[in-house]
């Protein structure tokens, strides 16, 4: 479990992130949704410890993250960014087993954790001995998604993964990962402005504005009641969205 306990992060006079608590089971995905500057990467960062909060505290499975050193509680926990981040000068191979080659894992155990991973992701073989630059973007966020999980961390961050990627690739890999998720029973926490892809993947949401936490609850619970002014007009657009896709269904019906 990862949980988050009235963390605080001050830039000066401005709060990034304000008091900010929830908790992510084993096995769930919880989205944080909201516009830019609501503290959606910010509260990502200081769970992984690359920013230290001003105040409040993470555990991680019932330990304060603060009691690890920072590499240590990074290989526990699995990172993805929309800038996927892989190492040009090395080949796929290199880039996923990073951190196990810091962990002092055997030649043969790396290569057949990167092919496991490489199944996981519906990537081919082959492609281990590709580079970065030889990689559609669609197959650069799968490595970066099999990069994160080659030392097997029961604990998922992703800031934004797909939001760069065109509507069928990210779709695929929106499904993708959904079924990972399911298969390694993973806490995840996934970062998105956009609310319709909230919905369809989040178990739960939380809503953020200017640093704080608005809403959180399962999508159904956000459509049915949401809590004030702003979250309703966020659900407007998936809402109209619905009805415009459902109106044309209709027309096209025999």
């Amino acid at each position: 479990m990862i949980e988050v306990q009235e963390l605080t992060k001050n830039y000066g006079p401005r709060t990034a992130v304000n008091r900010l608590s929830f908790q992510v089971a084993k096995g769930e995905l919880l989205v944080l949704v909201g516009g830019s500057g609501s503290g959606k990467t910010t509260t990502l960062k200081l769970i992984n410890r690359l920013i230290e909060p001003t105040s409040g505290r993470v555990l991680i499975e019932g330990d304060d993250a603060s009691r690890f050193e920072p590499y240590v509680l990074r290989r526990r926990i699995g990172y993805v960014s929309q800038n996927v981040g892989l190492f040009p000068h090395m080949t796929i191979a290199e880039n996923i087993e990073v951190t196990p080659s810091l962990l002092g894992w055997s030649t043969a155990r790396r290569t057949e954790r990167t092919a496991e991973l490489l199944d996981l992701v519906e990537l081919p073989s082959s492609i281990t001995r590709r580079y970065p630059s030889e990689l559609s973007g669609g197959q650069a966020q799968r490595v970066g998604v099999a990069r994160a999980l080659a030392a097997k961390p029961r604990f998922m961050l992703l800031d934004e993964p797909f939001g760069a990627l065109d509507p069928l690739t990210r779709d695929r890999l929106q499904q993708s990962f959904i079924d990972i998720k399911r298969q390694l029973d993973l806490a995840a926490v996934f970062v998105t402005h956009d609310i319709t892809e909230a919905l369809m993947l989040g178990d739960r949401i939380a809503v953020l504005r200017e640093g704080c936490l608005l809403q959180i609850g399962t999508p159904h619970e956000l459509l049915d009641t949401p809590k004030n002014e702003y979250i309703e007009r966020l659900l407007d657009t998936p809402r109209r969205q619905a009805s415009e896709l459902e109106r044309l269904l209709a027309r096209g019906a025999p």
